[in-house]
Protein backbone atom coordinates (compact mmCIF):
# COMPACT_ATOMS: atom_id res chain seq x y z
CA UNK A 1 0.00 0.00 0.00
CA UNK A 2 0.97 3.47 -0.89
CA UNK A 3 0.13 6.38 1.00
CA UNK A 4 0.09 9.82 -0.11
CA UNK A 5 0.06 12.74 3.00
CA UNK A 6 -1.40 15.70 1.26
CA UNK A 7 -0.72 19.03 3.36
CA UNK A 8 -3.15 21.83 3.06
CA UNK A 9 -2.33 25.57 3.99
CA UNK A 10 0.83 25.58 6.83
CA UNK A 11 1.35 22.16 8.04
CA UNK A 12 4.92 22.07 10.10
CA UNK A 13 6.99 19.58 8.97
CA UNK A 14 7.04 17.79 12.32
CA UNK A 15 3.54 17.20 11.67
CA UNK A 16 4.14 15.80 8.17
CA UNK A 17 6.98 13.71 9.94
CA UNK A 18 4.67 12.22 12.72
CA UNK A 19 2.58 11.49 10.28
CA UNK A 20 4.95 9.49 7.89
CA UNK A 21 6.07 7.57 10.22
CA UNK A 22 3.03 6.74 12.46
CA UNK A 23 1.89 5.12 8.95
CA UNK A 24 5.36 3.39 8.41
CA UNK A 25 5.10 1.98 11.47
CA UNK A 26 1.61 0.86 12.25
CA UNK A 27 0.85 -0.75 8.55
CA UNK A 28 4.31 -1.29 7.31
CA UNK A 29 3.15 0.89 4.30
CA UNK A 30 5.02 3.45 1.62
CA UNK A 31 4.25 6.98 2.15
CA UNK A 32 4.70 10.02 0.07
CA UNK A 33 4.30 13.48 0.54
CA UNK A 34 2.59 15.82 -1.95
CA UNK A 35 3.20 19.24 -2.85
CA UNK A 36 1.12 21.97 -0.12
CA UNK A 37 -2.03 22.67 -1.68
CA UNK A 38 -4.21 25.61 -1.43
CA UNK A 39 -7.28 25.53 1.18
CA UNK A 40 -9.78 24.12 -1.25
CA UNK A 41 -12.37 27.40 -2.11
CA UNK A 42 -15.66 26.28 -0.77
CA UNK A 43 -14.48 24.36 2.27
CA UNK A 44 -15.31 27.69 4.69
CA UNK A 45 -18.57 27.74 6.30
CA UNK A 46 -18.63 31.60 7.38
CA UNK A 47 -21.69 31.06 9.84
CA UNK A 48 -19.39 28.72 11.63
CA UNK A 49 -15.81 30.32 11.11
CA UNK A 50 -14.95 26.32 10.28
CA UNK A 51 -14.11 24.75 7.47
CA UNK A 52 -16.45 21.42 5.65
CA UNK A 53 -14.07 18.33 6.52
CA UNK A 54 -15.46 16.25 3.46
CA UNK A 55 -13.97 19.40 1.07
CA UNK A 56 -10.36 18.20 1.98
CA UNK A 57 -11.66 14.40 1.43
CA UNK A 58 -12.15 14.93 -2.21
CA UNK A 59 -9.14 17.34 -2.61
CA UNK A 60 -6.27 14.51 -1.33
CA UNK A 61 -8.52 12.20 -3.58
CA UNK A 62 -8.22 14.62 -6.65
CA UNK A 63 -4.37 15.24 -6.72
CA UNK A 64 -3.46 12.41 -4.30
CA UNK A 65 -1.03 9.65 -5.90
CA UNK A 66 -1.64 6.88 -3.73
CA UNK A 67 -3.93 4.26 -3.40
CA UNK A 68 -4.46 6.31 0.63
CA UNK A 69 -4.34 9.76 0.19
CA UNK A 70 -4.87 11.91 3.65
CA UNK A 71 -4.96 15.47 3.68
CA UNK A 72 -3.46 17.02 6.85
CA UNK A 73 -4.66 20.97 7.96
CA UNK A 74 -4.18 23.37 10.79
CA UNK A 75 -8.09 24.41 9.74
CA UNK A 76 -10.69 23.79 12.27
CA UNK A 77 -12.48 21.13 10.83
CA UNK A 78 -17.01 20.47 10.68
CA UNK A 79 -18.94 17.51 9.96
CA UNK A 80 -22.98 17.98 9.28
CA UNK A 81 -24.12 18.61 12.39
CA UNK A 82 -20.83 17.72 15.19
CA UNK A 83 -19.93 20.81 16.65
CA UNK A 84 -16.01 19.62 15.14
CA UNK A 85 -14.05 16.67 13.88
CA UNK A 86 -10.31 15.79 14.34
CA UNK A 87 -10.93 13.56 11.28
CA UNK A 88 -12.69 12.19 8.76
CA UNK A 89 -12.53 9.26 6.38
CA UNK A 90 -14.83 7.49 4.17
CA UNK A 91 -15.00 3.67 5.15
CA UNK A 92 -13.14 1.46 2.40
CA UNK A 93 -12.61 5.17 0.19
CA UNK A 94 -9.37 6.32 -1.41
CA UNK A 95 -9.36 9.48 0.94
CA UNK A 96 -9.31 11.26 4.45
CA UNK A 97 -8.17 14.05 6.36
CA UNK A 98 -7.09 15.14 10.08
CA UNK A 99 -6.86 18.19 11.44
CA UNK A 100 -4.12 19.22 14.09
CA UNK A 101 -6.18 22.56 15.02
CA UNK A 102 -7.92 21.19 18.03
CA UNK A 103 -4.99 18.75 19.38
CA UNK A 104 -2.61 21.58 19.88
CA UNK A 105 -1.86 21.37 23.71
CA UNK A 106 -2.34 24.00 26.70
CA UNK A 107 0.08 24.61 28.49
CA UNK A 108 -1.69 23.10 31.73
CA UNK A 109 -2.72 19.70 30.03
CA UNK A 110 -1.76 17.87 33.42
CA UNK A 111 0.79 16.18 31.59
CA UNK A 112 3.94 16.70 33.92
CA UNK A 113 6.48 14.15 32.28
CA UNK A 114 5.34 14.82 28.95
CA UNK A 115 6.56 18.03 26.91
CA UNK A 116 3.77 19.51 24.75
CA UNK A 117 5.19 18.64 21.80
CA UNK A 118 5.41 14.96 22.62
CA UNK A 119 1.94 14.71 23.31
CA UNK A 120 1.24 16.95 20.48
CA UNK A 121 2.97 14.16 18.57
CA UNK A 122 1.47 11.83 19.52
CA UNK A 123 -2.09 13.03 18.67
CA UNK A 124 -1.30 13.75 15.03
CA UNK A 125 0.19 10.03 14.72
CA UNK A 126 -2.57 8.16 16.35
CA UNK A 127 -5.47 10.77 14.01
CA UNK A 128 -3.39 9.95 10.81
CA UNK A 129 -3.51 6.32 11.83
CA UNK A 130 -7.07 6.31 12.79
CA UNK A 131 -7.95 7.72 9.14
CA UNK A 132 -6.37 5.58 7.44
CA UNK A 133 -7.51 2.77 9.11
CA UNK A 134 -11.33 3.77 8.18
CA UNK A 135 -10.12 3.79 4.38
CA UNK A 136 -9.02 -0.39 4.64
CA UNK A 137 -12.57 -0.92 6.15
CA UNK A 138 -12.01 -0.31 9.70
CA UNK A 139 -14.89 0.80 11.71
CA UNK A 140 -14.40 1.90 15.22
CA UNK A 141 -13.46 -0.39 17.93
CA UNK A 142 -14.95 -0.75 21.32
CA UNK A 143 -11.30 -0.87 22.79
CA UNK A 144 -11.09 2.27 24.63
CA UNK A 145 -6.51 1.43 24.12
CA UNK A 146 -7.13 0.60 20.39
CA UNK A 147 -6.37 3.82 18.14
CA UNK A 148 -9.56 2.88 16.05
CA UNK A 149 -11.66 3.50 19.39
CA UNK A 150 -13.81 6.74 18.54
CA UNK A 151 -12.65 9.74 20.37
CA UNK A 152 -14.42 12.99 20.18
CA UNK A 153 -12.22 14.42 22.72
CA UNK A 154 -8.29 14.80 23.20
CA UNK A 155 -8.15 13.19 26.42
CA UNK A 156 -10.06 10.20 24.62
CA UNK A 157 -7.25 10.50 22.26
CA UNK A 158 -4.67 10.11 24.78
CA UNK A 159 -5.87 7.41 26.17
CA UNK A 160 -5.10 5.48 23.30
CA UNK A 161 -2.53 3.60 22.20
CA UNK A 162 -0.66 4.88 18.65
CA UNK A 163 -1.62 1.71 16.96
CA UNK A 164 -3.96 -1.45 16.45
CA UNK A 165 -5.91 -3.80 18.72
CA UNK A 166 -4.97 -7.49 17.49
CA UNK A 167 -8.50 -7.63 16.28
CA UNK A 168 -8.18 -4.43 14.21
CA UNK A 169 -4.77 -5.92 12.97
CA UNK A 170 -6.09 -9.02 11.87
CA UNK A 171 -8.67 -7.05 10.06
CA UNK A 172 -6.28 -5.16 7.67
CA UNK A 173 -3.37 -8.13 7.22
Amino acid sequence: MHVDIVPVGEVSSLVKREASEGLRETYDCEVSMHEAQSVPSGAYHSDRDQYRAEEFIDLARRVGSGDKNIAITPKDLFYRRRNYVFGLAYLSGSGSVISTYRLQTSSDGGFSNQSASDIFSARVRKEVVHEIGHTLGLEHCDNKRCVMNFSPTVRQVDVKEPSLCGSCQRSVL
